[in-house]
């Protein structure tokens, strides 16, 4: 996996690719993702901007973070209630472990996935071209209260 440093060199190069100005702001919640591992939401991102850049809106975070979803560089999870949270550094489909009570969500490390794929495909005829695996849980912390 590369390093926050090397991730962030080759979005700034996709981004100048694509004639996408390299802002202050932009960089700055760019960083926010590449450093996180809570798959933070745009308000979280938001707040962590501010403090640094006061005069960042809300709706810079959000123009930022659909176009780094539409260059690939970030993956949305969607929840039912509208407040999706943002994998960084793993933007491309992989699962997700989520709490029930304190929404936390962490990658776990699964083999047989690429597995599992496969075997729909050919069980259903589909290409498939993305997924989300996602189970629901409560975590050891939540479990202890």
């Amino acid at each position: 996996m590369k390093s926050s440093q090397q991730r962030l060199d080759d979005i700034i190069a996709k981004l100048r690719l694509n004639k996408f100005r390299i802002t202050p702001q932009r960089l700055a919640i760019l960083k926010v993702f590449l450093n996180s591992t809570e798959h933070p939401s745009v308000e979280r991102v938001y707040k962590q901007v501010r403090a640094d850049f006061p005069t960042t809106s809300l709706a810079t975070v959000y123009k930022t973070v659909h176009l780094l979803k539409e260059i690939g560089e970030i993956l949305e999870i969607g929840f039912a209630d509208g407040r999706n949270r943002y994998d960084g550094l793993k933007p491309y489909p992989h699962p997700h472990l989520i709490c029930m009570k304190c929404k936390a969500i962490i990658d776990p490390k699964l083999s047989n996935l690429d597995h599992l794929t496969s075997e729909v495909e050919q069980a259903s005829g589909y290409q498939i071209l993305s997924h989300q695996l996602e189970f629901f849980g409560i975590c050891p912390a939540c479990q202890k209260k």
